[in-house]
């Protein structure tokens, strides 16, 4: 356990150093970007997720799991959030149907 102690501290330390980073970019970028960014962004969210599960499925000490267990909710819970906000920001640009006609 002493051996690993070092190895946990450091991980936490990059861990709130990334959070506290990620808050100042994202509050930094204009609302009217904001969507088109986090679209574009999927395929890192994905990346993000092959990590976590690596992560969780790699942990020797259960506190090891558990976060990495924690961090494949959250990436899977960004992707489909990505999907959900890219589909909704492309029905902008469908035609409406005119009254009358037949939806495809």
């Amino acid at each position: 356990m002493n051996e690993q102690l070092p190895v946990l501290l450091v991980s936490l330390t990059v861990f709130v150093l990334a959070v506290f980073l990620g808050f100042e970019v994202i509050s930094k970028v204009p609302t009217m970007l904001h969507t088109p960014l986090m679209s574009g962004t999927n395929a890192i969210h994905g990346i993000v997720l092959v990590g976590a599960m690596l992560v969780a499925g790699a942990g020797n000490v259960a506190l090891t799991t558990i976060i990495g267990f924690v961090a494949v909710i959250l990436a899977a819970g960004n992707v489909v959030g990505g999907f959900v906000v890219t589909d909704r920001m492309l029905q902008m640009f469908r035609k409406r149907p005119q009254p009358g006609e037949k939806v495809k």
